[in-house]
């Protein structure tokens, strides 16, 4: 098995049909069919292979996402290499550090990360390695220069009569016999090093397998119903990934994906109504552009049936706009899951809407939908400690809150960095399967649905109980002047809120009259009538991948160190 297999399954089933376009500076467009996305990911993973590349080596990739993007991952995945991917939002000092600790043998990647690799000198087992864009003064592959051999060679002639009369001028022994060049690997093989956001901890290497990404591709296929010859607006860039291997056109939206909360979102519109895409993948806070902007200018979607928002929250206000963005038998879906164990459950803006909302918003929890059909999962007592083994674990009863663990082809077995965080997250069962510690708690419904009540590590505990972050803040969300709020631990629980721009409080009177409808608000529920300090916050912490997720612990640091208040 090998996840770039099916790539080219794709590429002889529908060879012509397009398989990516980005947009150009000039208002143009790059567009790639299967045939030859196909057939220049062979071609420069031979190209990666004569230089040395031998099958496990990593290599790390730090090119923007494009039409290279999408090749260049292909091509690694056929020459066998382990491809490592880090968020480049996350800051120069962590992606350094964190590049540092996986010890790549490569980079393909941009010039200035090349410079800063040699200049650095932190990497003495970089030996392999490729640039897209112009060579500077180090060695190695040039993405360029594959490029100029791959339009100066004869394409590789799929029919057979054609390949009699026109033999192609290769010495490519697999191109002489018209197949294509891909390593053979087994499912349990490395297949990529994908690095956590780090907004809730240090960033981990997390190690994906070939069978895990093949069984992602078979789930979010399967769930969603996405059929070969679908049109993506690919906002996250891995998603266009799975479009490859999936038979759908991956539109590259004209963005930085990693700031999607500054996304223009004409473009993102214009995009989509030109293409006419079905589906797209999106941060909640690229949704909330987009819809605001719809919404006040009456544009909507045209042909999107399947808006897809993954990556943080997203507040039933926004699945209400968006909803009201798309055509009548469109749908909003929320995956849950995360970087180890991706997909593990869905949910659609119509049964967020219609049935869990109310319950929610009373701090009932926010549910995240029905597990994937290969995803088994538990709830079990909570606990900070290492738990080896999976019968050592307490499991709690349908209602009961507790840690969510789940087990499946696509959830990964471990970390290769931070090692000792795999004995906090890590079980093994009687059978020696591997189950991931999601770190969030909740319970399990009736129907075996999942409700979240917040991160394990974001409770606050106390003498006569814990409290929970997602449950708690519910309450004070439901103030009309209230952006949104969190719960803090110092060490007692307290509640931070972020008031929406127009109504920060101008004086000390509107602040405390502010706090005072908080204190009122929390001896509304038993849930917070125990909590007695409050605050009020211009503008939450949020993480670098989605602009979405608060960073309660540097919240809490920021109150204690006097500056949260302003």
């Amino acid at each position: 098995m090998n996840i770039a297999r099916r790539l080219v399954e794709t590429a002889r089933k529908m060879p012509d049909a397009v398989a990516a376009v980005q947009p150009l500076k000039n208002g143009e467009h790059r567009t790639v069919t299967f045939r030859q996305l196909d057939a220049d990911s062979d071609r420069i993973a031979r190209a990666f292979s004569e230089s040395g590349v031998r099958p496990g080596m990593r290599l790390a990739l730090l090119v923007r996402y494009s039409v290279d993007f999408i090749t260049l991952v292909f091509a690694l995945y056929k020459a066998g290499a382990v491809l490592v991917l880090i968020d480049p939002g996350m800051g120069l000092r962590q992606m350094l550090n964190c590049l540092a600790e996986v010890e790549p043998d490569g980079f393909a990647a941009i010039p200035p990360v090349h410079a800063v690799r040699v200049l650095s000198r932190r990497f003495p087992k970089a030996k392999y390695n490729l640039t897209a864009g112009r060579r500077w003064f180090w060695g190695g592959l040039s993405l360029d220069a594959i490029k100029r051999s791959i339009n100066n060679e004869p394409r590789r002639h799929e029919d057979h009569e054609e390949r009699q009369e026109n033999p192609p001028q290769t010495s490519c022994p697999s191109c002489l016999r018209g197949e294509n060049y891909c390593v053979e690997t087994q499912p349990n093989d490395p297949a990529a090093i994908i690095f956590t956001s780090g907004s809730t901890g240090p960033a981990k290497g997390v190690a994906f397998t070939h069978r895990g990404f093949d069984t992602q591709v078979t789930e979010i296929q399967r769930r969603y119903d996405i059929q070969p010859g679908e049109v993506d607006l690919a906002c996250f860039p891995f998603f266009g990934l799975f479009n490859a291997a999936m038979g759908v056109t991956t539109i590259i939206p004209d963005m930085n994906p990693t700031k999607p909360a500054l996304v223009d979102p004409k473009k993102i519109i214009d995009a989509a109504n030109h293409w006419k895409i079905t589906q797209s993948f999106a941060s909640p806070a690229l949704w909330n552009r987009v819809a605001d902007y719809c919404l006040e200018t009456g544009r909507r979607f045209e042909t999107l049936k399947r808006a897809v928002s993954a990556g943080a929250p997203i507040s039933f206000d926004l699945l209400d706009k968006l909803k009201r963005c798309l055509p009548e038998d469109a749908d909003v879906h929320t995956p849950y899951g995360a970087t180890e164990a991706l997909p593990v459950a869905s949910i659609s803006a119509t049964e967020v809407l219609s049935e869990t909302a109310e319950t929610t918003k009373n701090g009932g929890g926010v549910c995240v939908g029905k597990r994937f059909g290969q995803i088994e999962w538990k709830v079990i007592a909570i606990t900070d400690d290492p738990i080896p083994r999976l019968e050592d674990a307490l499991e709690l009863s349908t209602g009961e809150i507790g840690e969510l663990v789940v087990h499946g082809p696509q959830v990964t077995e471990r970390y290769v960095t931070r090692l000792e965080a795999n004995a906090l997250a890590k079980m093994v069962d009687a059978n020696g399967g591997i189950w991931h510690r999601m770190g969030d708690v909740g319970y399990l419904d009736d129907s075996d649905r999942f409700w979240i009540c917040g991160r394990k590590a974001h409770r606050v505990e106390t003498p006569t109980g814990p409290f929970f972050s997602v449950p708690c803040e519910a309450i004070f969300d439901r103030h009309p002047k209230v952006f949104r709020s969190a719960l803090i631990g110092m060490p007692e629980p307290m509640i931070l809120v972020e008031p929406l721009p127009q109504h920060y409080p101008k004086t000390v009177a509107e602040k405390e009259q502010l706090l005072a409808e908080l204190r009122e608000l929390a001896q509304s529920s038993p849930l917070t009538e125990k909590i007695e300090r409050f605050g009020v916050h211009r503008s939450f912490p949020v993480d670098v991948r989605h602009n979405v997720k608060i960073n309660r612990e540097k919240l809490a640091e920021e109150f204690r160190q006097g500056t949260s208040l302003r």
